[in-house]
């Protein structure tokens, strides 16, 4: 059997048959300028900041997504019958799901406005994309299934869900390979009972995982809720995250003057000039692009954004403070610390960012996020088990809906003995 081999820190070999049609065209896909763009995309965006060995990529967290819908699909063909053209779309979609993040994974989106999943399908229904040529030339129909899966409209949703759901390919490989580059073990869960545990349900709308398998998910779960707490809102990222977004909207501020350093007919070009990306400016577009601009900024005539360009680069971050204090007082601490700032010669437009932070819906566990049938079920009872949702058969899920908010203040470190100060009623 002809097949290519990908070794991976998470999963150890990640093997595709290159002998059969769908193996040939993955490593097509795997191959195209669009698919190796994300070797350029770190798939923590600023947790380096954090981490220091956070160093891997969207493309590394694309391939273990692929493996494990190729594993997933294997075990649910035990059971149940799925057509060739839907292993093979959902396969493709767990492989292509990522290819339209921007630099830096997420931050750049909330600095920018856009979200990774449109340009995604844009890429995969594009004429003219890599991509979506390769998978017009292999079936009519396998572009707007893949489409549709990452959209997450597609006709067999338990399928679907393998790729986007609470319990999906995607979260579990991220959850395992962050855990495993950062050094935090917060993110380790029973990835093996998961998969031998996964059933779809009678009416074919929705996954669910059978009784054996409850204590996995709950492992699952509270894995990702500590990974949300521990390194996705780190303080350091944030801070690292905070100055970036204010770097941004300095260069925005100037950008029609000199003092911004500009390539001219490029997508930071276009950037700066406040103009929405085009697909095709979109997918030229990664870190190092990002890093070129802000190490030419760091020499600007503007003191402001030379400054932060520089505490971006060399990691002179913001410190930061949670504001853990009766919302009486919070209002009068934040004016009073920005004042502070201020008074130390910082424009606090720049140099005081409020963050305040929430888990996304789907970050930890919310029953009430189920638009699309996408709730986590599982099987419950001894003589005439039931499907239930898991919240209401597990006490740890139940309480992981409370959900985990943050209000923190970032500001310069020249000034963090006087908001010390300030914050202990000094």
């Amino acid at each position: 059997m002809a097949e290519r081999i990908y070794r991976d820190s998470v999963h150890n070999i990640i093997r595709v048959n290159t002998d059969s049609p769908e193996g040939r065209l993955t490593v097509a896909l795997v191959d195209t300028p669009e698919f190796q763009r994300l070797r350029r995309i770190r798939q923590l965006g600023l947790a380096y900041f954090a981490y220091q060995a956070a160093e891997h990529s969207r493309f590394t967290h694309s391939l273990g997504a692929f493996h494990l819908a190729t594993r997933m699909i294997a075990k649910l063909r035990l059971g149940y019958e799925i057509s060739e053209r839907d292993q093979t779309a959902v396969r493709i979609a767990a492989l292509l799901h990522d290819i339209g993040h921007g630099p830096f994974s997420h931050v750049i989106e909330s600095i920018l406005g856009f979200h990774h999943e449109d340009f995604t399908v844009e890429a995969v229904l594009s004429s003219k994309t890599s991509v979506g040529k390769l998978l017009r030339e292999y079936s009519d129909g396998l572009a707007d299934d893949v489409a549709a899966i990452i959209r997450g409209n597609f006709g067999r949703r338990a399928l679907a869900q393998l790729v986007s759901s609470q319990l999906d390919v995607d979260r579990m490989d991220y959850l395992l390979r962050d855990s495993l580059m950062t050094g935090a073990k917060y993110g380790i869960f029973d990835l093996e009972w998961i998969i031998k545990s996964i059933e779809i349900n009678e009416d074919g709308d929705h996954l669910y995982v059978s009784a054996p398998g409850t204590y996995a998910v709950e492992d699952y779960l509270q894995a990702r809720y500590y990974m949300y707490r521990q390194v996705y809102f780190h303080r350091t990222l944030r801070s690292a995250e905070a100055i970036l977004r204010v770097l941004f909207a300095r260069a925005l501020y100037l950008s029609q003057g000199p003092d911004v350093w500009r390539a001219s007919d490029t997508p930071m070009d276009r950037i700066l000039d406040g103009e929405p990306l085009t697909l095709e400016q979109h997918l030229e577009l990664d870190d190092t692009d990002v890093i070129f601009s802000i190490k030419r900024w760091q020499h600007s005539g503007d003191r402001i954004l030379a400054d932060l360009a520089g505490r971006f680069l060399d990691r002179r971050l913001f410190k930061a403070i949670d504001l853990d204090m009766p919302e009486a007082e919070r209002s009068q601490f934040v004016s009073s610390s920005r004042g502070i700032v201020a008074a130390a010669g910082f424009d606090p437009d720049y140099y005081f960012v409020e963050d305040k932070a929430t888990n996304a819906p789907y970050s930890f566990y919310a029953k009430s996020s189920d638009e699309g049938g996408k709730m986590i079920y599982v099987e419950s009872g001894f003589s005439r088990p039931k499907i239930r949702e898991i919240s209401e058969v597990s006490s740890a899920v139940r309480g992981l809906q409370e959900g985990y908010r943050i209000h923190r203040i970032c500001f310069p470190a020249e000034v963090k003995d006087q908001i010390g100060k300030l914050y202990h009623g000094g």
